[in-house]
């Protein structure tokens, strides 16, 4: 049973070796995630060229996405490592100072924080385990009151839902990962804490002005002002991730899955993949088996036509990675199908023009229940675009590109070729036998020609 669901796995430490990775991806992983958070330069460079290793190996396109740390902002240290207790409604004060921090302040090191906190803003510290709400604010020194949390200590991370902090999306450390990373030229490169389109375009300018390779780029949304912003982020980047870990610290946890709705609608409207993330079955972390809820969020994910969904801490310190794969595998075939055998018309998307070429492929798929859409495609472009339209039957790329067929890893429902012999003699009946379609209808795009052929 295929899915038309992606997944994408993250990879680490018990994920890493070559024999866990080829089983990984011969399960259904389409596209690795290496976190630049952690393991950074020539040890990532090894697991990318490892990951391009095996997909010659298994002849199967694969995606590698590097994912930027982003400015994860931590307060200082404290004078001792102890905790220290707090009481609701105590004064506390973040300054500027690198003086170890006592019972009531601490260095809050990054100076454009400080500048761009107001009065009226919370400070979310520990995973949201702690909230105080700035008194007074100034670029030296903020004072805040403490409204939940019972006790703070060293290099706690720290959120701020209110505030849009002026700084670039790109640190130090992310400008030195990113310009190793392009050597080795990933398919996508994913951005954390992204706040405005204009971060996308800081990214698109650094790659462009030093390599021709065509990265693409996904926008990570955790923050309550990108998701105001969702249409133009979306816009600016390639594909968007919904991380609902730090998102769900940042706006009310109840309202995340009505935000992952909307983001899914806005990236379809606009033909950009979206991948869903966080907790998708993060019990397996330490079981064989995922919980009742965790199987339904992930083949939630599939009803709702999202493109990929995302392992973390399953896939990296996990005790079974491959298990994690093969589970959710199992968990998308099964609700894809039912989707497919239940389908609700998804054609019908305000803001799709009626003439939308992309629709009219998918009716005729449909009108003419045709077994397969066909797509020579020189570029990402109308493979992925048709997908967005979310046809029920598979849509074959025939890619003369690697890369190409790697990043059509990502779309729903597209099953990417990479086949030059193919791509060059247009021939759309083996590229169809190649996954087991040996009879029907085929609907086939081909630059601006689009056309009917029956298989037989």
């Amino acid at each position: 049973m295929n899915k038309f669901t992606k997944i994408t796995a993250s990879i680490g430490p018990k994920s890493e070796d070559r024999e866990t990775l080829t089983r990984m991806i011969a399960a259904g992983v389409n596209m690795c995630r290496l976190n630049f958070s952690h393991d950074t330069g020539d040890i990532q460079g090894h697991k990318i060229d490892m990951i391009r290793e095996i997909s010659n190996e298994l002849n199967m396109p694969v995606a590698v996405m590097i994912d930027l740390q982003g400015p994860k902002h931590r307060i200082g240290n404290f004078e001792t490592e102890d905790k220290y207790p707090l009481e609701i409604g105590q004064k506390f004060t973040f300054d500027n100072d690198p003086t170890p921090g006592k019972a009531t302040r601490v260095q809050l090191p990054d100076t454009d924080v400080l500048g761009s906190l107001n009065v009226g803003d919370r400070i979310l510290l520990n995973d949201g385990k702690i909230e105080m709400r700035v008194d007074f604010a100034s670029p030296e020194r903020v004072d805040a009151t403490v409204v939940r949390g019972n006790e703070i200590w060293s290099r706690r991370g720290f959120n701020l839902p209110d505030t849009e902090i002026n700084t670039s999306v790109l640190t130090t450390k992310d400008r030195a990962d990113l310009e190793y990373a392009i050597t080795k030229n990933p398919d996508y490169v994913a951005i954390s804490f992204v706040q405005r389109p204009e971060d996308v375009a800081e990214v698109r300018d650094f790659i462009t002005a030093r390599t021709a390779h065509p990265i693409k780029i996904i926008a990570k949304i955790e923050r309550p002002n990108a998701v105001e912003r969702i249409t133009d982020i979306a816009a600016a980047a390639d594909g968007i991730m919904i991380a609902r870990g730090d998102l769900a610290v940042e706006v009310p946890y109840a309202e995340v899955p009505a935000i992952s709705r909307h983001i899914i609608r806005e990236c379809r409207k606009m033909n950009k993949p979206v991948i869903v993330a966080t907790q998708m079955l993060g019990s397996m972390v330490a079981s064989e088996f995922p919980t009742r809820a965790e199987i339904t969020d992930v083949a939630n994910t599939a009803y709702l036509r999202a493109d990929s969904t995302m392992t973390s801490e399953e896939t990296t310190i996990g005790i079974n990675p491959v298990g994690v794969i093969e589970t959710m595998y199992n968990i998308l075939a099964h609700a894809d199908a039912d989707a497919i055998a239940n389908p609700y018309d998804w054609s019908r998307v305000e803001n799709i023009p009626e003439n939308d070429w992309s629709r009219s492929v998918a009716s005729m798929a449909y009108l003419n229940r045709a077994s397969a859409i066909v797509v020579f495609a020189r570029d990402t472009i109308a493979a992925t675009q048709i997908s967005c339209r979310k046809p029920d039957i598979p849509v074959i790329a025939v890619c003369n590109e690697s890369v190409v067929a790697n990043q059509l890893c990502l779309a729903r429902g597209v099953f990417p070729i990479y086949c030059p012999e193919l791509f060059g003699m247009r021939d759309a009946f083996n590229s169809a036998r190649r996954f087991n379609i040996n009879m029907g209808k085929l609907v086939i795009v081909d630059e601006d020609k689009i056309s009917l052929r029956t298989l037989d």
